[in-house]
Parts: structure tokens; sequence; C-alpha cells
């Protein structure tokens, strides 16, 4: 991120898609907003990945199926690579097997196409944070993966782990957990340590995935 006349925060992206009516559109929709810069686009994941290591934006926008190079490959790669990079996976595809893989690759976050311009913007920022960002849209979609039945060791949350997860849903950083909830960040991370294991969980937005399914979460 970089400062903007005034000290105002300016979030940099890179848009990844392979139709340039959608990579105009975010350009222009962003360049309308204050606080976002655009450094680049790409229509691949491949070139995603050579300019996201070359630009090194805040926030990568990436669409998931694209001839060339597809977004779950590219995320995979970015996360090998330990790009600083957060990446948003913005799509039209959200389906069990679109979703998931996406995920696990390391993407931040999942939002729709669809999704209205505020909600986007709101979301860019949260990536940003290194926040997790997930419509319950694609929570519901994700459900059916990563979602395991309750056993013995399962047991239901706490009343603090709750306060915890409805925190993660909001889009909260561990260290803005601590501060609301006036406990240590190492605290919060032994929470969802035990939140993940009891909702069978492999991170946070599976978690949050899995407390709107049971309702949890609502």
């Amino acid at each position: 991120m970089t400062d903007a006349p005034g000290n105002a925060r300016v979030i940099t992206l890179l848009v990844v898609d392979d139709h340039p009516v959608v990579r105009d559109g975010l350009r222009g929709m962003f360049a309308s907003a204050p606080g976002f810069e655009v450094l680049g686009e790409a229509a691949d994941g491949v070139a995603a990945v050579e300019l996201t290591t070359r630009l090194d934006p805040d926030v990568v926008l990436m669409d998931l199926r694209m001839p060339g190079g597809g977004g779950v490959a590219a995320i995979a790669e970015l996360a090998r690579l330990g790009a600083r990079s957060k990446v948003l996976v913005l799509t039209t595809y959200d389906t069990d097997s679109d979703t998931l893989p996406a995920i696990e690759a390391g993407a931040t976050g999942y939002l729709l196409k669809d999704a209205p311009r505020d909600e986007l913007f709101t979301a860019v920022r949260a990536a940003a944070d290194g926040r997790t960002v997930l419509s319950p849209a694609v929570a519901s979609r994700l459900v059916s993966r990563v979602r395991t039945p309750a056993g013995p060791g399962q047991e239901s949350l706490s009343t603090r782990e709750r306060e915890v997860l409805r925190l993660v849903a909001k889009g909260t950083s561990n260290r803005e957990i601590a501060a609301e909830l006036f406990i240590s960040e190492a605290t919060v991370k032994t929470h969802l340590t035990h939140v993940f294991a009891k909702l069978g969980a492999r991170d946070r937005a599976a978690a949050v995935a899995v407390a709107y399914e049971r309702g949890i979460l609502g």
C-alpha cells in the first residue's frame, strides 16, 4: 500500500481476467473510487504470476477459468513463491469444484462477479488487510466439501469461540479481534485452532462456511 496526498491510504491492484471488457470495466470502476490504484492487467494465470512478482500489488483480483493458465494454478504458484499480494477471486463460477480448490490454493477470499460495487470495494480493502472475504453464497457452496459430521472429538463451540468466529466472519483481523475482546493475539489464535478442529475446517474461510451451514452464524 502507498500513501496518497494527505497520507490517504491507497490500495494497489492487479486485474486478472481473460475478457478485455471485464478488465476495462474493473479498471474504470476502481479509477472512479478514491483509495485504489490499478497497477496492471493480465489475461491469464501465467501472466498474472509474472506481473504480480514484478509489480507487487496489494491485491490481485483473479478470475479462475482462463485460456493459457487458470487462476487456481496461479494462486498456488504465488503462494509457493511467497508473494506478499493477497488474492481475491472474482469469478462467475460458484460450483464446489471451483470454490474449494481456489481457497485451498491460498486465495484470501472468493466473490462472484454479480457482487455489488460497494461490496467489491469493501472486499478488496479487507483482502489488503489479510482478512478473509467470503460471501454467504459462496460459503454455502463450500460446505459440501469441507463439512465433516460431528463426532466424539468435535464438541460444540464455547461462547468465546463463537465470539471469535463471528468477528472472523466479518473480516476482522486477529489483532482487531484481540483488541475488541480484550485478549492477546496468541489467545485468539488458540481459539481459532480449537474452532478449526471442532468444525473440521482447514482455515478461516472454511470455518466460516461450515458455521453458516450449521447455523452458528445464522
